[in-house]
């Protein structure tokens, strides 16, 4: 299935998981929970729909698990309390991670029309993760940060297109590559 066939497929699966906060009976933290087992769920289909191969898969599940590690291991060394103070393992925001590396995959895989709605998606989840005070705001920008560096090391574009941000000893900017 080509992906100009698939997109409405793709748009619609973000339609709808961008509407389940209103449907998750008006609890933040049920919500924050709910998109971020969706996000990861909807990248999957998402490349299993769109392609003849598992290449998207393996380059999702090695995002997926080298973010969720990184975050386990500073979750273990660094003794942090929650907001709630229900725990000590505030830092890094797990959540936060997972739904972050997914969307940078959906953005690096298929391109900003997917990948804004997405970023959308993991930004909501960390202000969940905020605003229910199982995290600090930094423990989620440290998050984000885990699963977008993740996302971007791991996923190789699709169709040979990749917008890829730079910075680099005060240049910034965005680098495009591809096949045309």
């Amino acid at each position: 299935m080509k992906i100009s066939t698939i997109r409405p497929v793709m748009l619609s699966i973000l339609l709808l998981v961008m509407s389940l906060p209103s449907q998750a009976e008006g609890d933040l933290e049920t919500s924050g929970d709910v998109l971020h087992l969706a996000l990861p769920a909807v990248a999957l289909a998402s490349t299993l729909m769109i392609e003849d191969d598992y290449q998207g898969a393996w380059q999702l599940a090695k995002s997926g698990i080298s973010s969720r590690l990184v975050v386990e291991a500073l979750k273990l060394g660094v003794d942090k309390q929650r907001p709630d103070g229900s725990g000590d393992d505030s830092f890094p925001s797990g959540h936060s991670a997972d739904t972050f590396a997914a969307a940078t995959f959906i953005n690096q895989r298929y391109g900003w029309e997917y990948g804004v709605p997405s970023y959308v998606v993991a930004s909501y989840v960390a202000y969940t993760r905020v605003a229910s005070d199982k995290h600090h705001v930094e423990d989620v920008l440290a998050g984000a940060a885990i699963g977008i560096v993740a996302g971007w090391y791991f996923t190789d574009p699709y169709e040979n297109i990749s917008v890829v941000p730079l910075a680099y000893n005060g240049t910034y900017g965005v680098f495009i590559s591809g096949r045309f």
